[in-house]
Order: structure tokens, then sequence, then C-alpha cells
């Protein structure tokens, strides 16, 4: 066996066993807290709130545990059990292959894995998120989606996978570089055009309407210094009884966008804290320093690509017998996140000072107390739990524990 083989066997089975360990500490601390509410929520979550909490969490816990077995087994049958290399065979029987080839092979890679892991979104949300009352989708309306997600996703990246193909191809040894300029102009594209062109094909947003949210609003982007083309109200409720807040869009094509049940559950002091947050990530640089992040680990990764496309241990390590342009993207694909997720506490922990920082800046421009409202509201109303595992949360969750986050702003309200 190879040594590279075996290096990703060792490192497939270790993340497998880290990730259900940290998911059984999880499950058991919920659990075991179910009986009680925490001391700082108790006069303001009941306790049945609370176990609707405690029972939501652990339902995604059993359902996290079945996919993440079920996807290391179909990442280990893809390499190892010869399924790419199976597939390779279909699309390019003879050495290199041409472009459509390669368009071919990756188009058709993507689409099985779409089809693999639809079990799931359906379960998902028709089964867990039903039973808990947040589903509000219907099945014509998922088929829909998921069919205009196929579209999109058809317009938007089979010209790009072709580039990519053609720059390996035809670029010479640095073709890694300008990649790696191009994917990072086409997410800025992106990210400019989604909220005019690309979000609108599943949501309809309105302008919030003219009333004291809508002044309290305009009177705090002001004192922020804060230009966006809108306020916007966004239609969430027609698939998900969960509520959240967004910026979108870069430049001038800024846009702030609120769920329709975010408006209706809130008050109007209360959404305006939530926003001076979302405004804190602006004025804290947050956006800028992840797109940074996002640049240094895509130059970093394609490197590597680059590195290994000509590597015949990379192929063979991995149960591939014919190396090609589009496997090796594939393969990459397939072996990245085997061997990136043992990295998933420091994006945590990067993410979790970050909202610090805008909760910093929301008291400071608002207060705290509806900073917290808001806060207590949402967790109660997304049945997020309030006694996560601590090693669980350092490990996966971008946003503090709850009375981690409630703690720190009650100590930057005045006595």
């Amino acid at each position: 066996m190879l040594l590279f083989t075996q290096l990703f066997l060792v490192a497939i089975a270790a993340g497998l066993m880290l990730e259900i360990w940290l998911l059984t500490r999880h499950r058991r601390c919920v659990a075991g807290h179910r009986g009680r509410v925490p001391q700082a929520f108790a006069e303001r979550v009941t306790l049945e709130e609370h176990q609707k909490a405690a029972a939501y969490t652990q339902s995604r816990i059993r359902l996290a545990v079945i996919e993440l077995i079920y996807g290391t087994l179909i990442v280990i049958a893809w390499t190892l059990g010869g399924g790419l290399d199976l597939l390779a065979g279909l699309w390019i029987p003879e050495a290199g292959g041409g472009l459509l080839d390669g368009i071919g092979l990756v188009v058709s890679f993507l689409l099985i894995g779409g089809a693999l892991d639809l079990p799931f979104s359906l379960w998902r949300t028709f089964v867990v998120e039903q039973r808990f009352g947040f589903n509000r989708t219907t099945p014509g309306r998922f088929v829909l989606d998921t069919l205009l997600q196929l579209m999109i996703g058809a317009i938007i990246g089979i010209p790009l996978i072709a580039l990519f193909l053609w720059l390996m191809q035809n670029s010479g040894g640095n073709w890694w570089l300008i990649a790696w300029a191009v994917w990072m102009l086409f997410t800025l594209f992106v990210s400019w055009l989604y909220p005019t062109l690309i979000a609108p094909l599943f949501n309809k947003f309105t302008p919030l309407e003219e009333g004291e949210l809508r002044t309290r609003i305009q009177e705090l982007l002001s004192r922020c210094g804060f230009e966006s083309k809108g306020l916007f109200v966004m239609d969430g409720s027609k698939r998900s009884g969960h509520g959240n807040a967004y910026f979108t869009g870069l430049g001038r094509n800024k846009r702030i966008v609120f769920y329709d049940t975010l408006v209706e559950s809130l008050e109007p002091d209360e959404m305006e804290a939530v926003l001076a947050h979302e405004l804190g990530h602006f004025k804290r640089h947050h956006i800028v320093k992840r797109l940074l992040i996002v640049a240094a680990a895509a130059f970093a990764a394609l490197a590597l690509l680059g590195w290994l496309v000509d590597e015949p241990w990379f192929y063979q390590g991995l149960g591939v017998s014919q190396p090609s342009h589009a496997v090796a993207l594939l393969l990459f694909m397939l072996v990245v996140p085997v061997f990136a997720q043992f990295l998933t506490p420091l994006g945590a922990y990067y993410s979790r000072r970050h909202e610090f920082e805008a909760d910093e800046y929301a008291v400071k421009m608002t207060s705290a107390e509806p900073m917290i409202h808001a806060l207590v509201k949402l967790y109660r109303e997304n049945a997020s739990t309030l006694t996560p595992d601590p090693l669980y949360s350092a490990f996966h969750d971008s946003h503090p524990p709850a009375p981690v986050r409630i703690a720190h702003l009650s100590s930057m309200s005045p006595c």
C-alpha cells in the first residue's frame, strides 16, 4: 500500500472518529441540561421552549452522525473504491482526453454527488424541520428550487469549469496562478451580482415600509456612515420559520435584508440592535478580512493542486489508474476536505472573535439590552440550544455559545 494511501486512510478515520466523538459529547451535554433552563435565561425562556430546543438539537445530531458516516463511505467509494476511475473511463477512454470529455466528467460527477446528497436534504426539510414546525416549503417548491439551482449552476458553473480545464491544459506549469486570479474575480463578480439577479429568482424582496423601524434604521445608517442600495424584507417565511438578517453585495450594490419572520418577532429597538451588529462587521472590516483569507486559502490550494496534478502517486494512491486534469481536479475536491477538517477550530475561533467585535460595535451604537432581548428571542424562536458542549462549540460554532455571548453583552451594560 502506498504511503499516501495510508495517510489518506488515517486522516479519514481520524476525522470520522473525532467528529462522532464531538457530536456524542454535544448530544450528552444538551440532554444532561434538558431539565432546567440556564439561570441567565430563566426569566426569558420557558422550560418547554428549552426542551424543544434540546429535542431539535438532538434530532439534528442524529442526522449529522448518519450523514457523516454516509459521506465518509461515499468519499472512499469514489476514491479507493474505484468509482471515479470507473466514471473517468466512461468519459475519457484515452489518456488525457479532450476539453469536452473533461467537462462531461466533472459535470456528471457533480450531478451524481447532488443525487447522493438529495435524500438527506429531503429528510432534513420534510422530517426534522417539519417535526419542529420550521418547514414551510412544499414538495413542489422544493423541486422547483432544486431545478432552478441546477440551471443557475449550469449557466455559471460549466463555463467556469471549462475555463479551469482549458487553463490546466494550455497555460503551462503556472496555470494555477491564472486560475487563482480567475477564481477571485469570479467570487467578487458573483458577490456583486447575487443581490440583484440571483437572489430574486428564489425570493421576493420588498422595500421596508415607512414607519418607526425604517426611521430608526435610517438614523442608525446615518450615524454609522453606511450607504446601501436599500432596505428590503425577504419572504423567508414561505420556506422556513427561522429568522435572520444579512448584508449582501459589494460596493454600491450593497443591500440590507431582513427575513419577514424577523420583522414580525422583534421590536424596532431590537431590530436596530441586530442591524447595528451587522454594521459592526462592515465597520470592523470583517468582510474584507474574510475575503483576504479566502484569497490566501485559494492561492495555497491551487498551488498545491498545481504540484499534485503531475504526480503519479497522487492518482495511484487514491485508486485512479488513468491521470487527467479533470480527474486531478475531482480528486482534489474529494481529498482536501479530509485533511482540511482539522483546521476547522481556527476558522471557528476567528469567526467568533468577529462576532464579539460586532456585538461591541452594536452596543456602542445602540445599547446592550435591546441586543440581548433580540438574541434571546432568536435563540428561542430558532430553537437554538442554550447548553452546547463547550468543546464541540469551540470546534464548530461560528458564533459564541448563547451563555457566553449574553454574558459578554451584559458586561457592557451600564450598572
